[in-house]
């Protein structure tokens, strides 16, 4: 299992200087983020590594009572894949 970390509005895997996979988001004020940057490094890819980012920055917005914008193409093409993340997509 890969561990991720929770930086000021990011998420990660590997070193907070050489990070090998990161999801970064906005606020943008009245509880809402903006996802607009997902990136995981060739080792990393195909490991499902981008999908838990992305459910992660998904729980974060379910604890915070959070709305998410994904304006990442990545993200968008989990929330369209996903309905269960509906609850957390600004519509």
């Amino acid at each position: 299992m890969i561990e991720i970390n929770k930086d000021t509005n990011s998420f990660y895997v590997g070193d907070q200087d050489k990070r090998d996979a990161e999801l970064h988001y906005v606020p943008s004020g009245n509880g809402i983020i903006i996802v607009d940057h997902t990136f995981v490094t060739d080792s990393l890819r195909g490991q499902g590594v981008g999908q838990e980012l992305v459910r992660r920055v998904v729980d974060f917005a379910r604890k915070e009572s959070l709305k998410i914008i994904p304006l990442c193409p990545f993200t968008k093409s989990q929330f369209d894949q996903h309905k269960d993340y509906d609850d957390v997509l600004l519509k």
